[in-house]
């Protein structure tokens, strides 16, 4: 998957972003946005809004707290729209080398929604550990849904790297 890379979203590439976030397997386990907070997101020094391409756009990344005092970046979010193919599994990795080797972070943090066990058991594999439990935090319907807390710290990234 080296051939997986990274790069700026442009206004234009918007269309593709909110029709990743608005397919069917991808929307139950993310927090749609609009256009324009996506715009907000592309313009804002603090945020890193990705897209992630192979030969073609393969998925979208957010990352937020570029400028965090305390070096706590969070990895807002991650939509792949090419599923089984590993993009999800690079994609991370690219992610943690990001947010530790150019952004300088000391700690790399997420949530993911309880009943995403795909993505729960791909952030474990790459060494993110759980921290707890957002119980019912998110209005759902007509219930709520909880949020797993995961993170990587700096040191544990530098560790891996020579696993």
């Amino acid at each position: 998957m080296s051939n997986v890379r990274v790069r700026n979203t442009e206004e234009l590439d918007l269309d593709y972003v909110l029709r990743a976030e608005s397919d069917d397997e991808n929307r139950q386990y993310i927090i749609s946005w609009s256009r324009e907070k996506h715009l907000q997101a592309v313009r804002d020094p603090n945020i890193a809004h990705l897209i992630v391409q192979n030969e073609t756009n393969v998925g979208y990344v957010i990352l937020a707290g570029l400028l965090d005092a305390n070096q706590s970046i969070e990895f807002r979010r991650i939509v792949i729209t090419e599923k089984g193919k590993g993009y999800g599994k690079a994609t991370v990795e690219m992610i943690k080398k990001l947010a530790f080797e150019t952004y300088r972070a000391h700690r790399l943090w997420l949530d993911v929604k309880i009943q995403n066990h795909r993505a729960q058991a791909i952030y474990s594999k790459a060494g993110f550990t759980i921290e707890g439990t957002l119980r019912e935090c998110l209005k759902s319907g007509d219930g709520y849904e909880s949020l797993i807390i995961m993170s990587m710290l700096q040191q544990e990234y530098e560790k891996s790297k020579f696993n």
